[in-house]
């Protein structure tokens, strides 16, 4: 799952990204707004963490203007803790609302949850055939056995999973979970659908030759 996290406190953004990403998501960055909006508009983003006090364009512009055109996910994350705030993020666009100081671990349910609703998944486990994908520790089980996946080949797995009975297409993987520096021109998707494969089975993902894959309910 690829996230953008928007903040211009230097020490905070290199914290929230390299957490973000050893959690296993590629993430992208910005430290001032015009940025940020650039980067959400453009890009199919799976969540978005937004500070309020921002250079160039603050947090409540840019959101309005987001919205205009996206519905991705947003999660405030700002000092602003007064009622009124967290009551004008919220009507303003924003799906949930976190204020600093904060807890690592929440931010990351926090995502987690968003995410999951957005593709209409209440629970956290994800039961498919005899395979249990769990979004909550980022797992795959099959009869209780945890099968060794890499953060990267995870993150394809619960990207199919979430979309489990319609076509996930080349461009959607990687926009989902590749980030901004990876090499989109490479043949990184064959390599992880190989490597799935070869660890959950041949049949596990089904694929549509010329549009992309999917996993069969």
């Amino acid at each position: 799952m690829r996230i953008l996290v928007i903040e211009d406190e230097t020490d905070l953004l290199s914290a929230l990204c390299q957490v973000l990403r050893e959690a296993g998501y590629a993430v992208d960055e910005a430290s001032e707004g015009k940025t940020g909006l650039f980067k959400a508009a453009g890009t199919d983003y799976d969540a978005i963490v937004l500070d309020l006090m921002l250079p160039g364009m603050n947090g409540w512009d840019l959101l309005r203007e987001l919205r205009k055109t996206r519905k991705t996910p947003v999660l405030i994350l700002t000092a602003r803790d007064a009622l009124a705030d967290r009551i004008k993020g919220l009507d303003g666009g924003a799906d949930d609302y976190l204020t600093k100081p904060f807890e690592l671990k929440e931010l990351e349910a926090r995502l987690r949850a968003l995410i999951r609703r957005t593709s209409g998944q209440a629970q956290a486990a994800i039961d498919i055939g005899e395979f249990r994908v769990d979004t909550s520790d980022r797992t795959v089980r099959r009869a209780g056995e945890t099968i060794p996946l890499t953060p990267r080949e995870y993150a394809l797995v619960e990207l199919l999973a979430l979309h489990k009975g319609k076509l996930v297409t080349r461009t959607m993987i990687y926009e989902h979970i590749f980030d901004e520096a990876d090499d989109t021109l490479s043949n990184l998707v064959d390599v992880h659908i190989a490597n799935v494969r070869k660890k959950m089975g041949k049949d596990f993902i089904t694929t549509r030759r010329g549009e992309g894959y999917q996993i069969d309910v």
